[in-house]
């Protein structure tokens, strides 16, 4: 069984900066794309950032871009957010996701597994 458990998130100032971790286990990710998404209650649930197999490649909602880091440890099996400069935002709750397919990709309908969440609350 598959199992993604993201952690890391909390609540903080803005222009404070947390790190999101999502360990996986049940299954290798050295072989597919990752990604985060995040939503808040009544709203899409939007993509984040995203990023391929190997980790040389990745993409970004432009919103984040300059902020946001995604990176992946396929030694660990865990996917990583490296976000500073928060807004509030960005607040919502976050969600790591694996991929159907090997690279970076940024529509929802093409992750499979999805882990349960964590909360980021970032404050004015």
């Amino acid at each position: 069984q598959v199992q993604l458990v993201e952690s890391g998130g909390g609540l903080v100032q803005a222009g404070g900066s947390l790190r999101l971790s999502c360990a996986v286990s049940g299954r290798t990710i050295s072989n597919i794309g990752m990604g985060w998404f995040r939503q808040n209650p009544g709203k899409e649930r939007e993509f984040v950032a995203g990023i391929n197999w190997l980790g040389s490649s990745s993409k970004y909602i432009d919103s984040v871009k300059g902020r946001f880091t995604i990176s992946r440890d396929n030694t660990k099996n865990t996917l990583l957010l490296q976000m500073n400069n928060l807004k509030p935002e960005d607040t919502a709750r976050y969600y790591c996701a694996t991929s159907t397919g090997a690279g970076a990709t940024t529509a929802a309908a093409n992750y499979g597994y999805w882990g349960q969440g964590t909360q980021v609350t970032v404050s004015s």
